[in-house]
């Protein structure tokens, strides 16, 4: 049987399949509930400073089977209150990923601070949210910035930091670059797409916010060229996103250079059953095709690769040296199976 287990930002997960933030977060239960169905890690809801209720309705457009449109607006109980969702899932062995998203280094900071308190295994930086003025995108696109807020978060917390970067940009690899020499631990692309759909009878915007961020099928081949840039751009671990629903698309981007994929859109379409069903599809591909474990496909699509396989490089997420470099820069020791 395939050993789908993998390593990212120094830490060893059970398989390869997260849920993404956003997505089936809003209490301990739901994040429970996808780590039983199959995740390897479960990411919570991008949690801020304060509460804050988001956008008016409409905040999302379904597109069929190309995807979803939606605005949401970062709606979050507040760093306050959500760690007793947190509590909740971690009680239960859960590994979960914290989510964040701030408008400013020192807001950043001071939510990596909170969430280390939590229980969770990592912290996630949403720097790439499409539609939340002031956040996101607007803070993530500057790689300047976002060099800033990773090296203020790597120095406030002990735990693995994942830069979540954005599509909607010229040069995803700089971004990339940025938040190595910040000191992340990984980097995680791509959120959702900017994007907006138009009611023509009534001559307006569908969502009542306008410009909202398109995710699913259609954004699979932008999210996979990122992650196939960000991984010829940098040496950290990646984790691969955009229109993920089955085992073929998973084993794209590992090709692309991912370590690990986050599941979004098709949870909302297909329900949680789907860590289950594409995990079970995976091992069945990988042992269908003489693969033994995920360190062979991971960036195998890129030029080179295959001859360099032994090559620090090019088997950085899983390879044993990579773990003891990991330790050694980080300070830590090596990765906990979860």
């Amino acid at each position: 049987m395939a050993d789908l287990t993998t390593t990212v930002a120094g830490v060893r997960w059970r398989n390869p399949l997260w849920l993404a933030s956003g997505i089936w977060g809003e209490s301990g239960e739901s994040l429970r509930g996808a780590y039983e169905a199959g995740a390897g890690a479960v990411i919570t809801k991008s949690i801020g400073s304060g509460p804050r209720p988001g956008y008016p309705n409409p905040t999302v457009e379904p597109l069929g089977p190309v995807g979803m449109l939606n605005a949401l607006g970062l709606p979050n109980p507040g760093i306050e209150e959500y760690p007793r969702e947190i509590e909740k899932a971690v009680s239960a062995g859960v590994p979960v990923i914290g989510s964040i998203f701030g408008g400013s280094a020192n807001e950043f900071t001071a939510l990596a601070r909170a969430m280390s308190r939590t229980g969770v295994r990592a912290i996630e930086l949403n720097l790439s949210c499409p539609h939340a003025e002031g956040f996101g995108t607007e803070v993530g696109s500057d790689p300047h910035l976002v060099e800033r807020i990773v090296r203020r978060v790597r120095a406030a917390t002990t735990l693995p930091v994942i830069a979540k970067l954005t599509p909607n940009t010229s040069d995803p690899g700089a971004l990339a670059r940025a938040a190595e020499r910040g000191g992340a631990n990984a980097v995680s692309a791509i959120n959702t797409v900017r994007g907006l759909a138009i009611e023509p009878e009534l001559r307006r915007p569908v969502l009542a916010h306008g410009i909202g961020g398109l995710s699913g099928p259609a954004i699979k081949p932008v999210g996979l060229a990122c992650v196939w840039q960000i991984y010829e751009a940098i040496d950290l671990p990646i984790v691969g996103i955009g229109g993920i629903s089955t085992a073929t698309d998973v084993v794209e981007y590992l090709l692309a250079g991912a370590s690990a994929v986050e599941i979004g859109t098709a949870v909302a379409q297909d329900g949680i059953e789907v860590f289950g069903t594409v995990a079970k599809a995976l091992s069945d591909w990988m042992d269908r095709h003489g693969v033994g474990e995920l360190a062979e496909l991971i960036g195998a699509a890129h030029p080179g690769r295959r001859a360099k396989r032994g090559s620090p490089r090019r088997t950085r997420s899983v390879a044993s040296h990579r773990r003891r470099r990991v330790s050694v820069v980080r300070g830590r020791s090596p990765p906990a199976m979860l």
